[in-house]
């Protein structure tokens, strides 16, 4: 299994409220947001991690070319600016040519669920059940979330920005298979811009979708998230 990383924000949010430090190298609870899912895709015996980073942040790249070179993991580091989430993954897909999983380098989940998550999709893998696996969660605490709806045995019907009866959001977890490259390569080429417009684009395509829910899935945009995060991670 490969594992995938999008760093290639800028965190504007987080440097108007007074913090320099680039995102991906934010402290939550003593650790590097980047080490700590590097540290979490080891765990899972990663066969590779692929993760992209702008070229406005040399420090996260000095970073990580530090790991790559010292061999702590097998990885491929990409330095580039994109226009979107989505554009990134675009530019990790050509070494994505097995199942993987993708992630962005602010998400902060329980590693106990993670590892179920990475163990249930790998099995409906095995049995031909799924096309890709969501993580998801009901705790909502985003600015613009994007809700996710199931039908009662849990498979993806839709991707939606406004939802009257709220069940899950987006977690930015992301298990997908090879196939999956095909829909993001028609929407590049269409100028689709955003990764919640990819994921609509695979249920057009026909893609099994389910949901996974995670106890909780917090994203680092502002300080007021870091203080979140600590207490999550404590509890």
């Amino acid at each position: 299994m490969k594992y995938a990383v999008i760093a290639a924000g800028n965190g504007s949010r987080l440097l108007e409220e007074g913090i320099s430090t680039p995102k991906p190298l934010v402290e939550v609870d003593g650790e590097v947001l980047v080490d700590r899912l590097l540290r979490i895709f080891e765990a899972q015996k990663a066969s590779e991690v692929v993760i992209i980073c702008n070229d406005q942040m040399p420090e996260v790249s000095a970073h990580l070319a530090d790991i790559q070179q010292n061999g702590r993991l097998p990885m491929r580091l990409v330095v580039k600016s994109t226009p979107s989430s989505m554009h990134s993954m675009w530019e990790l897909g050509q070494w994505l040519d097995c199942p993987f999983v993708l992630t962005t380098v602010d998400t902060v989940f329980r590693e106990t669920e993670f590892s179920r998550f990475v163990s249930d999709f790998q099995d409906a893998l095995a049995q031909g059940e799924v096309d890709g696996m969501m993580g998801v969660t009901d705790y909502i605490d985003d600015e613009k979330p994007l809700y996710v709806e199931t039908d009662e045995t849990g498979w993806i019907t839709a991707f939606l920005d406004h939802c009257a009866h709220p069940r899950f959001v987006s977690g930015g977890i992301y298990a997908l298979t090879p196939r999956s490259l095909t829909t993001l390569r028609a929407c590049v080429e269409r100028g689709v811009m955003r990764m919640r417009n990819f994921q609509r684009a695979l249920l057009r395509d026909g893609f099994r979708l389910k949901a996974w829910p995670f106890s909780k899935v917090l994203d680092i945009d502002h300080a007021s998230d870091i203080i979140k995060a600590e207490a999550f991670l404590k509890e």
